[in-house]
């Protein structure tokens, strides 16, 4: 059992390192010029401006405005056992998560034991879930946009 959960890490090592390998500057001024650019994300502005009104009604006294969270640090567990809500903008972990997964987390809450969000199921429609996941991606830099695309679209491949 322990050597399956080091040969587990390892490839969880070796797969950030590679990770990181590939958003490493290329040194060719063509992939610099690229990063660069200012990216054109497609977003809907109506959808984005759903999305803001369903943060702001819903999301906001927890994950601060404009996602920025609340005071202290959001990776150490509180005195009750669970974390606290975190940023929603590039500065904590939303956007290391497929829009699948930031749906779900919408949908049915924390995963059990982590944290005290509720399921927004019963409150809100797909369609605000779906509008308040792109108004949090809206929050994001290009960089980081960038990076979640490619971890997007890796968790769509089959």
């Amino acid at each position: 059992m322990k050597t399956l959960k080091l040969q587990i890490l390892a490839s969880l090592l070796a797969g950030l390192a590679l990770t990181g390998c590939d958003d490493a500057p290329s040194g060719s001024s063509g992939a610099a010029d690229a990063e660069s650019v200012p990216l054109d994300r497609k977003l809907d502005a109506a959808q984005l401006a759903r999305g803001k009104t369903v943060y702001e009604k819903h999301c906001l006294e927890c994950h601060g405005d404009a996602g920025k969270g609340q005071p202290g640090d959001w990776r150490i567990r509180e005195a009750d056992g669970y974390f606290p809500p975190p940023p929603l903008d590039d500065s904590a972990h939303a956007w290391h998560h497929p829009t699948a997964a930031l749906l779900e987390v919408i949908r049915d809450g924390s995963p059990q034991g982590q944290g005290k969000m509720p399921a927004w199921k019963d409150t809100l429609s797909e369609q605000e879930m779906q509008d308040v996941v792109a108004y949090i991606k809206s929050l994001w830099s290009d960089p980081v946009y960038r990076l979640w695309q490619k971890m997007e679209q890796q968790s769509l491949e089959p």
